[in-house]
Parts: structure tokens; C-alpha cells; sequence
């Protein structure tokens, strides 16, 4: 009997600080769901976070063993999935370089989150070639796997659009060997700061995984609302209204939810109480990560252990793309 092939699925994180719920909407839930059906690989992408954050390193591998325990915390499972490390497979790199001599520079200037991370983070420096040309490795990323799904939300689809004219470029002049990667979107939409801003740590606008039940309340009491309701008994937004798509990503109780937006639209409820029960839900679905990632990091050797061997297992793989690559760019001299 023959055994069924995967597809396989690529997706990574950089880790440029503690993790927070917006990745647990955004990502990790949807991470632990493709494991069932897809050959996973998820990386801690600390090349990528030298693109912005590259003066001032000094935590970049704290927040890779931190960032994993989470993952592990929200049911990524490292006996079905590889967990790796972007850096400790040097042909990302190698791919990378090769990629670059064909892909024209404006391919890259046109990627419409490279402009606006550079608006987003003014107070950097981002003039320099590694994040002119981060879209393209993140395309070497996924493409020395041969991935054929990449897990992204619609922000990122045009990256991912992006890495499929480089396949077909580097097609064009050396032969097929790569898949033309396809998007598969996460089911939540982004979620929003705690401000109504994006949500980024820079912002201090997040609850992040590792808060306890009573940083929770604290953080969900001080939310933006609707800003024109001044008082309980004034009819109230919910479209747009940050504590509403809350109650949507993390309460389970729809019945309670529709009767929050019910009463909020006629004047009947106040901000209070509907922040009282989304501290709730939010605590409910955190617990029982709190108590895992609690395990995890008890265990510090057993998180080095994962990656290491994860990371020797993508290299496998990784080198038998670049060997393919290498001869058909006629760069092999055995």
C-alpha cells in the first residue's frame, strides 16, 4: 500500500518580542488546525526580524524560546509539525542570493507593505537592501521547501503573488522546480489594538499570551468603544467597535454575544458589563495555555532539543532543493 503524500504547509514568525492574542487568532489556531492535513514546517524567522530590528539584537533568541513556548502552549505539536529556526538553515540564504540575481528591483518596491512599514516605522532606518528584500526571502523561505500552501492573511497575499512570478522567472531561465505556492487564508480577520489601532507592541495596545488573568481585566476595562457614547442609556456601534470583534474571536457563547449587540444598539447595556464578560471569554480561552506554556518553559532544554532537531530535519530537505537548484543554474562542480 502506498502511503499518502502531504502537502505541504510553510509559515514562520519573527521574533521580535512576547507574542499576543492576535497571533493566536491570526496564526497559531490556524497553524494547529493544518497539522491534521498538511506536512507543516513553522520557523522562528530571526533572519526577518533583522530587517527592522537589526540595532538591537540582544533579545532575538530569548523571544525565539519564549515565542515557541507559545506555539507549543496553543497546540502546535512538534511530534506532527517541525519546528525550526530560519538561521540554522543557511541554504534560505543561499536560495535567497540566487532568487535575487533575476527578480528586477521594482518587483520588490511595489510590494504594497513595503511602503507602508516604512510610514509605520518612521522612527527606523529602513533604507537598507535586507528590507528592500524581505518579500523575496520570505518567497525562499517557502519555495526551498517546495511549500505548496502558505498559511497568510489577505494583507499578505500580495507577497505571496509576489513569490509566484519569481517562480516563474527563475522557470524561465533555468526549468521547473518549484510549485507556485497558493494562499490559504486564516478565517479570522486581523484583530485590533486595544486602541483601535493595529495592533503592535510598539503601541502597547495588546494583551499578550504570557498576562495573567488580572492583567487581562486591566487591559480589556481601559478598551476603546464607541467614542460618541458617553452613557449607557445612548444606542451604541458595533460595527467596527474593538470590544465587539473581541466577543467574536474568543466568546463561544453566540446566543450572549447577540444579546450584548442587541442591547448595546438600543442603549440597554453598559460598556461595563460588556467588558466584564469579555474578560471572561479571553481568560476562559487563555487558561488552559497559561497552564501549558507554565510546562513548557519548566523544561527550557526540551523547547533547544525541538528546534535543533527540527531544525536538522528542514536542512535535509533543504539541501536536496538547493542541489537541484545549484545544477540548474549550472552551478555544480561534482
Amino acid at each position: 500500500m502506498v502511503a499518502t503524500v502531504k502537502p505541504r504547509v510553510v509559515s514562520g514568525m519573527r521574533p521580535t518580542g512576547k507574542l499576543h492574542i492576535g497571533h493566536l487568532v491570526g496564526a497559531l489556531s490556524n497553524w494547529v488546525e493544518l497539522q491534521a492535513t498538511y506536512d507543516c514546517l513553522y520557523f522562528v524567522a530571526d533572519w526577518h526580524a533583522l530587517t527592522s530590528e537589526y540595532a538591537d539584537t540582544g533579545d532575538l533568541t530569548s523571544y525565539a524560546y519564549d515565542n515557541v513556548a507559545d506555539w507549543i502552549a496553543a497546540g502546535v505539536d512538534p511530534e506532527q509539525s517541525t519546528l525550526f529556526v530560519q538561521s540554522l538553515v543557511p541554504e534560505h540564504a543561499e536560495l535567497y542570493l540566487l532568487l535575487s540575481m533575476v527578480v528586477p528591483i521594482p518587483w520588490l518596491e511595489r510590494v504594497p507593505t513595503y511602503k507602508e512599514q516604512i510610514e509605520q516605522l518612521k522612527e527606523k532606518d529602513l533604507s537598507a537592501l535586507g528590507f528592500l528584500g524581505y518579500p523575496l526571502l520570505q518567497g525562499a523561505d517557502v519555495l526551498i521547501y517546495k511549500a505548496n500552501y502558505v498559511p497568510v492573511g489577505e494583507d499578505q497575499v500580495a507577497h505571496l503573488e509576489l513569490n509566484r512570478e519569481v517562480v516563474r522567472r527563475f522557470h524561465k531561465f533555468y526549468g521547473e522546480i518549484f510549485p507556485e505556492p497558493q494562499p490559504l487564508l486564516t478565517h479570522f480577520p486581523r484583530l485590533p489594538g486595544l486602541d483601535n489601532r493595529k495592533m503592535s507592541k510598539s503601541y502597547g495596545n495588546t494583551i499578550d499570551l504570557s498576562d495573567d488573568a488580572e492583567a487581562v481585566k486591566k487591559k480589556v476595562m481601559r478598551m476603546y468603544t464607541d467614542p460618541k457614547r458617553v452613557r449607557a442609556d445612548i444606542p451604541g456601534t458595533v460595527e467596527g467597535n474593538p470590544v465587539f470583534v473581541y466577543h467574536d474571536a474568543f466568546n463561544p457563547d453566540v446566543a450572549q454575544v447577540d444579546d450584548l449587540k442587541a442591547r448595546y444598539r438600543a442603549g440597554t447595556v453598559g460598556d461595563v458589563e460588556v467588558k466584564r464578560t469579555l474578560v471572561a471569554a479571553i481568560n476562559a480561552a487563555l487558561d488552559p495555555l497559561r497552564e501549558r506554556r507554565a510546562e513548557v518553559l519548566s523544561k527550557p532544554a526540551r523547547i533547544k532539543e525541538i528546534l535543533m532537531d527540527g531544525s536538522s530535519r528542514a536542512r535535509v530537505i533543504a539541501r536536496e532543493t538547493m542541489k537541484q537548484v545549484r545544477d540548474a543554474v549550472k552551478l555544480s562542480y561534482t
